[in-house]
Parts: C-alpha cells; structure tokens; sequence
C-alpha cells in the first residue's frame, strides 16, 4: 500500500536549499534510471558537505571525492538529483531543524517526519526520488521509515565503507537507505553489499517486552499484525534492563559524539538550535571512566542477542513508541518519545545487527510499521524476507 503524499508547494522542504548538487550516471547497471538524493551529512564529489548547521557548511571546501555508497549508485546507473536536510549534525530523531524550516511531513503534515534522516526520508515518501541514503546511529533511517510509510534498511555496522561521511559516533554510525517497495530496497542492497552466503530466515521470533515501550492502544495493534504476519513465541529482549540499555548507548554514544566533534564544536562556537545545543553540552560532560563501565553493559547485550537470533532467525519488533508526534508536541511528550524510542532502536546499534523496517499502512490516520532484526551478516537475507513479508503486510494494511 504506497500511502500518497498531500499537495504542498515545491519539494516539501526535502532537499538543501541553494547548491546545486546533481551528478549523472556512471555506467549502466541494477539501478538504471532510478533517481537518488543523499543525506547532507555523505560526501559528494564538487559538492559542499553541509551538515545541517550553518557553521559547519561555511567551514566546508567541496569534496574531494565521493563517498562510496554515492559512487556505487552511480555507477549502477543511478543519477544523483539532489543533497537532502539533515537535523542538525544527526543529533535528533524528530525531523526538524531551525536552519531549514520548509522541512514537511508529506504524509502527515502537522506531524514530524521523524529523523535525522529527515530530508532523504521525505524526498522519498513525497515521489520525489526512488530511493536516498542517510546515517543510521541511533534510529535516524528506521523512525523517520517507520513515520513516513516506507521501507528502510540499517545494514550491520560496518558491512557498507563509512569513508566520506561526517563522523557522528563511529562504532553505531551505518549508511542506512529508503525505498517504497520492498523490492528496491533489496536491489539496493545487492548494489551496495559484500557479497554474502546467508541461510534464509525461517522463524519470526516476536520481541514480547518491546512492546511494552509503546503507547497501549498502538501495541494491540501491532501485535496483531505481527502474528498475521507470522511472529510466534514471545523473546525477551530487555530482561527488565530498558533503563540499563538507554543510559548504556547515551553514554557511550556521547562520549564518541564529542570525540569525533568535540574539537571543532570548541574551537568554532556553532550556532546550534535551543534543542540541539545542551544535546552536545551534555555529550561533552561524559568522562572516559563512564564510558568504560557501559562497555561490558554493551558486550552482554550483544551476546544475548546473538543467543537469541541466530542465523535462521529475525525479531520482528517496533520501531518507535508512538505514531509522529505532532509538530506542537510540547517537550515533555518529546522527552517521552525519546526516551522510549531509543530504548527501542538502541538494540540494533549496540549489536551492530542489521534491522529492515517495513510499513504496514496508516492506523488512526498515522502511518505504522515493524521492523525486523537479523544475525550480524545476514543483511542479504533479511532483505529477501522484506521482500516475502510484503505482499502479506499490504494486504494486512488494507483490511
């Protein structure tokens, strides 16, 4: 079920204003005459690397050269058309930034798209492009998929080269892609991905106390078309640690955010949104003896995980606590949705296992979606059950 965007004027804010940034196909190939916009945070060659803050771009020369996922669509027989809004240097999962203000839900548009992914997502879920690369770290391709009606994909960290993309924290960061149907995204993988000798996954291992993080009325809902969609038996995931795992990936996800953007935040003084401002203060207060006691926290959890989703296995689980808050959302209910988000998306960046997210049309008049997490390596086959799962998910949407 392709959910259409609502008339609104010009591009719905999607991509950076002013800098032309379009590049041409390379050579033919699995991608031929499919169009592609990347997040401002990924490096194309001639084109400035905005970061989506007004300091940063001044600071910029054009790139060099292109980032690889740019150069691999290329020569798929891609065309570039455009470089998409970001939040600002990554730090939200809400859609919005004060430096680009047009920034429009398509679908919904007195809610949040969701982000930081924001602009690519949009561009995407408004027809303009056929699919577009952002950053994954900490949920920033799987919510605004998730808000947008749209397949997204987190590939495991480290299967796709991160060279000529802003650093944000390296070992959760991932270039993660949308797409409108299952089958585009799967050929983008096939475009981007290591090779990979991956066992079909046959079980659907249903995430039970994750939906514990969601808004009641929202969990009864995807439970249901969870075990439509074939999710038996019921795991545990947080082991009543939720809590434990969000102070475990803020910790170690600031102390790297100020290791990688610290010294230019220091030296440069950037004019960051009211929001995003104390977000890197407090990234900047995280000692290395904090950071060192949340690693075995981190290393537990992986190996948990990993008991828990061998190769043959997905853990079909939610993406977010709610549908998009609305844009009036006032910050308590923003903290809320951060909090419970995060916990939630927290899982698949401290395991560096890959999560496809799919739509399952619109409840309450709000796209919703779940998500599918795999065994590290098993992007090519956890791809391949996006693709089977989604004549069944939109004819569950459409009931």
């Amino acid at each position: 079920m392709h959910l259409q965007a609502r008339a609104e004027p010009a591009d719905f804010g999607a991509f950076v204003p002013g800098e032309t940034c379009r590049r041409g196909p390379t050579r033919h190939g699995a991608l031929d005459g499919l169009a592609f916009a990347v997040k401002d945070l990924i490096d194309v060659a001639g084109c400035r690397t905005g970061g989506g803050n007004p300091t940063w771009l001044a600071q910029q020369a054009p790139a060099a050269r292109s980032a690889p996922v740019v150069d691999r669509a290329l020569a798929a027989g891609a065309t570039l058309i455009g470089k998409t809004v970001t939040d600002e240097l990554a730090f939200s999962l809400e859609g919005r930034n004060v430096h680009y203000a047009g920034l429009t839900n398509p679908v919904c548009p007195d809610r949040l798209p969701g982000g930081s992914s924001s602009g690519s997502a949009v561009a995407v879920a408004a027809g303009l492009a056929d699919f577009a690369f952002g950053t994954d770290t900490g949920g920033s391709v799987r919510v605004p998929a998730n808000f947008l009606g749209l397949f997204g994909f987190r590939p495991t960290h480290g299967a796709i080269p991160h060279d000529g993309v802003v650093r944000f924290a390296p070992s959760y960061d991932t270039v993660g892609w949308f797409a409108r149907d299952a089958a585009l995204l799967a050929r983008i993988g096939e475009v981007l991905l290591p090779p990979e000798a991956s066992a079909p996954i046959t079980k659907l291992l249903l995430a039970g106390d994750a939906f514990a993080l969601l808004d009641a009325p929202l969990a009864r809902e995807l439970r249901s078309k969870a075990a439509r969609l074939g999710a038996t038996g019921s795991a545990t995931v947080f082991a009543d640690q939720g809590p434990l795992c969000l102070d475990c990936y803020r910790v170690l996800q600031d102390a790297e955010v100020w290791q990688s953007l610290g010294a230019w935040i220091t030296a440069s003084r950037p004019d960051f949104a009211p929001d995003i401002a104390p977000r890197f203060a407090g990234a900047a207060t995280v000692t290395a003896a904090q950071a060192e006691r949340y690693r075995p926290v981190r290393a537990a959890l992986r190996a948990r995980i990993a008991a828990l989703v061998p190769p043959d296995t997905a853990l079909v689980m939610p993406v977010a606590c709610s549908v998009a808050p609305e844009k009036t959302a006032p910050p308590d209910v923003i903290g809320d949705f951060y909090r419970r988000t995060l916990t939630l998306t927290s899982i698949a960046g401290h395991c560096g296992v890959p999560q496809v997210v799919f739509p399952l049309g619109l409840w309450d008049g709000c796209p919703i979606g779940l998500s599918a997490i795999g065994a590290r390596g098993s992007d090519a086959a956890l791809l391949r059950l996006a693709l089977d799962l989604a004549p069944a998910a939109v004819q569950d949407s459409s009931s």
